[in-house]
C-alpha cells in the first residue's frame, strides 16, 4: 500500500509540475515533449509520463499526436479570445453568487489577496520581473478570492481551469498592463467591499479585455 501510495504522490506531483511549466512558459507552445527528456528532468517512468501527459490533453495543455508523440499545445488568437469569453461567462456568474453569500471571513480573504497582489503589482511597475511567477499566482488568488463564496466547488474548479489557460497566455507574452490593471483590481476589490456585483462584472469585462488586448500585441498576432 505504501508503494502505491508514493507511486500516486510522484505521478501527482509530476503532473502539478508539467502543468505549471505549461501555464508559466517554460515548456513553450509547440514544444515536442519527449519521453525520455522528460523523465530525466522530473523522474518519473516513461509509464507515468504516458498518463500524465493524456491527462493533460484531456485538460488542453498538450497535444496528443498519436504514434508521433505529444507537444504543448500551441496558442492563437482565436483560442485566446475563447478561453477569455469562458473566463467572462463564469467568473461574472460566480461574482454575483459569491457577492450576495459573503461573510466576514470572505472579506478578509479578498483583502488579504488584494493586499498580496498590490505589492507585486508594485514592484512590477518598478521593472522587477523576477517575480513574474509570484505575481500571477497571486492575480489567481485574487480573482479566486473573489468569488470563494459562490458556494460551487464545480464552478470553482471550471473557472480555475480556464483561468489557468488564459494565465498561460500572460505569462508567455509577459503581459503585465502597468498601473492601468492595479487601478482594475483596486476597483474589484472596492466593488466587493460594497457588494456591487454589476459593477464588478463592469471593470471584469474591461480588466479581462484589456488583458487580451495586450497579449495579442505582445504576442505579435495583432489584433485580428
Amino acid at each position: 500500500m505504501a508503494s502505491l501510495t508514493s507511486t500516486k504522490s510522484v505521478a501527482e506531483d509530476t503532473y502539478a509540475q508539467l502543468r505549471s511549466d505549461i501555464i508559466f512558459g517554460r515548456l513553450r507552445p509547440d514544444e515536442k515533449l519527449k519521453l525520455d527528456m522528460l523523465k530525466h528532468r522530473y523522474g518519473a517512468s516513461v509509464s507515468t509520463l504516458r498518463e500524465i501527459l493524456n491527462r493533460l490533453a484531456s485538460d488542453g495543455f498538450v497535444i496528443a499526436e498519436g504514434q508521433r508523440g505529444f507537444e504543448v499545445a500551441p496558442v492563437s488568437p482565436a483560442n485566446l479570445h475563447e478561453v477569455s469569453a469562458l473566463r467572462l461567462i463564469l467568473e461574472c456568474h460566480a461574482l454575483e453568487l459569491s457577492f450576495v453569500a459573503g461573510e466576514m471571513e470572505w472579506e478578509g480573504r479578498v483583502v488579504a489577496a488584494h493586499h498580496k497582489l498590490h505589492q507585486m503589482e508594485l514592484r512590477m511597475l518598478e521593472g522587477d520581473v523576477s517575480i513574474k511567477e509570484q505575481w500571477k499566482r497571486y492575480d489567481w488568488e485574487f480573482h479566486q478570492a473573489l468569488i470563494s463564496a459562490c458556494g460551487s466547488r464545480e464552478l470553482m474548479g471550471a473557472h480555475r481551469a480556464v483561468f489557468d489557460k488564459y494565465l498561460r497566455y500572460q505569462m508567455i507574452s509577459l503581459t503585465f498592463r502597468g498601473e492601468k490593471a492595479a487601478s482594475e483590481h483596486k476597483m474589484l476589490l472596492e466593488a466587493a467591499l460594497a457588494r456591487q456585483p454589476a459593477r464588478a462584472q463592469e471593470i471584469l469585462r474591461i480588466h479581462v479585455a484589456g488583458g487580451v488586448e495586450h497579449s495579442l500585441a505582445n504576442f505579435g498576432f495583432g489584433k485580428g
